[in-house]
């Protein structure tokens, strides 16, 4: 980006140490000839954890983001041409431009977050300037102490409605610093106002699996939905997510000599991943349809998956809380179970980072300590 600058004109991100050991970020940034420095009020701690990485991370981003916003303006003006004016794009109106691009369960979520946004801040007009650091962190107050979780059957039976879970808030939160990010790349702000709000932590979550007894025993009894049984027991063979096994077409089923594979782009992280089947999984899927035609066609909605899986479930008198992304959980522990290495389940999985298949891990450990728990005593 800067090379298209004259070549008097230039925007450097430097760091300078201070006395309490954080790195200050700043703009080395020379104008026809001029030069001048703009301290980012951005800082880089000492790496003593994992999470103080985390937001080094963060924060280079997000200088990064305002030294590009810097070089934009520069060459705006060198070409005559006018830089994004904040006041005059609307906050509300830019989200709902993200939303009508989402699909399934990722659009409501995104409208979950929308929903939150007008409750906290009802005025559609505003726009990108009035977003400040103290309008963000007004919307994590309400999250962590307002907000509750509305929905279709609370209203119905006039009851009053919870507070919304801790993994909720966190979610709900980091969509707003997401859209900010946006907005930031898009030169429609500076610099993110979200930089100095604290985060939500994300709680550790409880991923229930079904064991290869309990998928024995599932498989033994009839489902009230052939179709999203079938699609359930192939997400257990290949930990598919939903929105992946429902827009899933026989041109991703590809042979390579004896075996079958599956080439596809993952729904969530956009990466185009391939995934070699099992016989058991080709048998699942039957008879190749037309190239077009969805490997699964008879799937609806996830909200009815979810309600058939969990009856399934019960009626094999499998006492667990199973979803259909259970599927997923199952499909990961089973693969370290039989001694597959992270990296490979986490390439498996299409994870990014294998920070988030080591969750598993732990959850496999917490089931074989338990089980070594179990057995008696054997001294009188």
């Amino acid at each position: 980006m800067g090379e298209i600058l004259k070549s008097k004109d230039f925007v450097n991100l430097r760091q300078r140490k201070r006395p309490n050991g954080r790195v200050s970020l700043y703009l080395d940034i020379c104008v026809d000839g001029v030069r001048r420095y703009e301290y980012l009020k951005l800082y880089l701690m000492p790496e003593v954890t994992r999470a103080d990485k985390a937001a080094n991370k963060e924060t280079m981003r997000l200088a990064e983001a305002m030294k590009a916003q810097r070089v934009v303006e520069m060459q705006s003006r060198q070409f005559g041409l006018d830089i994004v004016d904040s006041s005059k794009v609307l906050f509300y109106d830019f989200i709902e431009s993200l939303i009508n691009r989402k699909e399934g369960t990722t659009k409501t979520s995104w409208k979950n977050c929308m929903a939150h946004l007008l409750r906290y801040e009802p005025n559609r007009s505003i726009s990108f300037k009035d977003i400040t650091p103290v309008w963000v962190q007004g919307f994590r107050d309400y999250l962590d102490f307002s907000a509750r979780q509305w929905d279709i059957d609370t209203r119905k039976r006039n009851v009053e409605p919870k507070p919304i879970s801790q993994g909720t808030k966190a979610l709900m939160f980091q969509k707003l610093c997401s859209v900010l990010n946006l907005a930031v790349r898009q030169g429609m702000i500076a610099s993110n106002p979200s930089a100095t709000v604290e985060r939500f932590k994300e709680p550790e979550s409880d991923r229930e699996f079904l064991t290869v007894e309990e998928l024995r025993k599932l498989t033994a009894t009839p489902p009230p939905d052939k179709e999203v049984a079938r699609a359930f027991l192939f997400s257990c063979l290949t930990g598919l997510r939903w929105s992946d096994i429902v827009k899933l077409r026989w041109s991703n089923v590809q042979k390579y000599g004896e075996s079958t594979r599956i080439v596809f782009t993952q729904q969530k992280t956009g990466g185009h991943e391939y995934l070699d089947l099992t016989p058991q999984a080709v048998d699942i899927i039957g008879e190749r349809g037309k190239k077009d035609e969805k490997v699964f066609p008879n799937l609806t909605v996830v909200q009815t998956a979810r309600i058939n899986v969990t009856a399934w479930v019960n009626a094999a008198g499998i006492d667990k809380h199973i979803t259909f992304h259970s599927g997923r959980h199952t499909f990961a522990i089973m693969m370290l179970d039989i001694g597959v290495d992270l990296y490979t389940v986490s390439k498996l999985l299409g994870h990014k980072s294998i920070e988030t298949t080591q969750i598993y891990a732990k959850i496999l450990d917490k089931n074989k300590q338990a089980a070594v728990n179990k057995i008696p005593s054997i001294f009188a």
